[in-house]
């Protein structure tokens, strides 16, 4: 009999279920990404996973239906959170099926930049003690990050560098480090080559084929950042004309 692991992440595997009511040929079954997903579904390594790509890819959509299958409020927060302003996730998450990590706890968090505003407002009523709405949105941020990010779990974020500059997102790699190193798991869909590049992340691209893994030196959006630093007039051109 093979020896059973019990030092899992909490997230080994995503699969659609089956026969569950998404029409193939409607939203969000027409993102490749998604339809990707409920013909091969998605092994989740341990550590921090990035899902890099083009606003459309899917790769909100699919984190947010992780977080949902979770458990997770869908407008950010914890398991426990309920707060809800106008709903605009996708039917997605209903449908996924996770397997879950033996031996791994069940605590998690989500980030959802676009709905940052109500999940200040929720954790204010509360009782959280940090008046976050009277923060700049970038320290309010790092200030859930560091009050929630603080113990082994599953932690998904959505595009967390639209609150951030450059030296805090910096702040936010050690953030993801460190919960790495604690035995967390992470999902997080970003737009900043900065942030993709944590050492020992896996780098999913998203795009019209799809998703699959790359290096983070081969991903299309390092590649345009490096060539707009290196001559900004070559695009600029395009851009103005």
């Amino acid at each position: 009999m093979d020896a059973v692991d019990f030092d899992q992440p909490p997230v080994v595997r995503v699969e659609v279920v089956p026969g569950e009511g998404l029409d193939e040929e409607s939203w969000p079954m027409t993102i490749p990404a998604v339809a990707q997903l409920a013909r091969e579904g998605l092994d989740l390594p341990r550590g921090v996973t990035f899902l890099v790509g083009e606003n459309g890819s899917g790769k909100s959509t699919l984190v947010e239906a992780v977080a949902m299958a979770y458990g997770l409020n869908p407008e950010g927060g914890s398991t426990g959170a309920r707060h809800r302003t106008r709903p605009s996730e996708s039917p997605l998450g209903q449908h996924l099926r996770l397997r879950r990590g033996i031996g791994a706890g069940r605590w998690g968090y989500f980030l959802r930049a676009e709905t940052m505003h109500g999940l200040y407002s929720y954790l204010e009523d509360s009782g959280s003690g940090t008046a976050l709405h009277e923060m700049s949105h970038g320290e309010s941020f790092l200030e859930v990050l560091r009050t929630r990010f603080d113990s082994p779990g599953f932690y998904c974020l959505d595009e967390p560098e639209a609150a951030l500059s450059f030296s805090s997102t910096l702040g936010l790699i050690d953030t993801l480090h460190r919960v790495a190193e604690e035995g967390g798991q992470v999902l997080c869909a970003t737009h900043s080559p900065v942030l993709a590049a944590l050492p020992g992340a896996t780098v999913l691209e998203v795009g019209e084929w799809g998703y699959q893994q790359v290096h983070w030196e081969d991903l299309e959006l390092v590649q345009h950042w490096r060539a707009y630093l290196e001559a900004p007039q070559r695009y600029l051109r395009h851009v103005l004309d």
